[in-house]
């Protein structure tokens, strides 16, 4: 998929004068920071392109149970106020950012689009991050949400019925693990809503030589990522982590995902969702060519973004119909 001629040369204008002024700007590389100065780094600069934050009925923060006792933090967003009598379909979304940085904070602005163009309500999670909580915590919360959601999501104006994963990058992976969980436990999902996710550690395919450096996610920082998340070696084909690598990808949730064409996860996220329809999953997969990962959060410098998010929220619409769920 990759062009003739260096890899710039695929980038669209918009998206190549936006990385030249983030040259300019000469903030020091993520991965040249400890986590809590990247993660500051990341919160200052997270809502600098970002969609301006949208008014909604009903915005506020819950908490949900994990495994271990700790209360998770879950923002609930939603197109109306909560109705006990009219429950509205829910997407359970989580947060990019390598396992290491990011939060609901920084995705706000994105989840409150989502609600907004969807009709859903929108949860969420500020799962745990590494280096202080490695593998597979972020994935356990992960899945501890999603039970609690599917067993007490009434309670907060959720129709139980018509769920949803979600998730940019890490939390694309996140989303794609739980589709899995939710299938073993036979927990029902309408979708799976995947932007750019990472599905393993290797370096192997076309887009990570191509777009390996000068490309927003670099392979230093990816490396860093996953140096700080997992334990080792041995996590890399965890299905948890990567899943790519589960026994089975039969009956999942359908799924949709967007890529970025100048990604170095671009070809796995593609060689999964080809995984999927040979599985012989309902896949809807496509490639947004010549922006780099995380472009979804680029709204104000690149009309892709509003346009992607828009298909995503089409994408929910489309589900809700399919699972019957009339308040959308």
């Amino acid at each position: 998929m990759s062009a003739a001629g260096p890899p710039e040369q695929d980038l669209i204008p918009r998206m190549r004068a936006l990385l030249q002024r983030i040259a300019r700007a000469g903030q020091a590389p993520l991965h040249h920071l400890d986590p809590e100065q990247a993660r500051a780094a990341y919160s200052r600069m997270a809502q600098v392109l970002d969609f301006a934050p949208a008014p909604l009925p009903l915005c506020d923060t819950l908490d949900c149970p994990s495994r271990d006792g700790l209360r998770l933090p879950l923002r609930r967003y939603a197109p109306r106020d909560a109705d006990w009598q009219a429950p509205q379909p829910a997407l359970l979304y989580f947060h990019g950012g390598g396992f290491v940085i990011g939060s609901a904070a920084t995705h706000d602005a994105l989840c409150r689009q989502l609600a907004l163009r969807s009709g859903w309500m929108v949860l969420s999670l500020d799962y745990r991050l590494a280096p202080e909580h490695r593998f597979p915590t972020a994935f356990n919360d992960a899945w501890d949400a999603l039970q609690w959601l599917h067993a007490h999501g009434d309670l907060l104006g959720v129709d139980t019925r018509c769920l949803a994963v979600g998730g940019d990058s890490a939390g694309g992976t996140l989303a794609a693990a739980c589709a899995l969980a939710a299938r073993d436990a036979a927990l029902p999902l309408a979708l799976q809503l995947l932007f750019y996710p990472g599905m393993g550690c290797g370096h192997d395919t076309p887009s990570q030589q191509r777009y390996a450096n000068g490309f927003l996610l670099e392979r230093a920082q990816i490396d860093w990522f996953f140096g700080l998340y997992l334990r080792g070696r041995q996590d890399c084909t965890d299905w948890r982590f990567a899943p790519q690598y589960a026994a089975d990808h039969r009956s999942l949730a359908p799924a949709w995902m967007a890529v970025a064409g100048c990604d170095p996860l671009r070809d796995e996220g593609l060689a999964y969702a080809e995984l999927l329809r040979r599985s012989g999953g309902l896949v809807a997969a496509a490639v947004w060519p010549g922006v780099t990962h995380d472009f979804i959060k680029m709204s104000r410098a690149l009309p892709e973004a509003a346009r992607a998010v828009d298909a995503a929220a089409q994408a929910l619409r489309a589900a809700a119909l399919q699972a019957g769920a009339g308040n959308v």
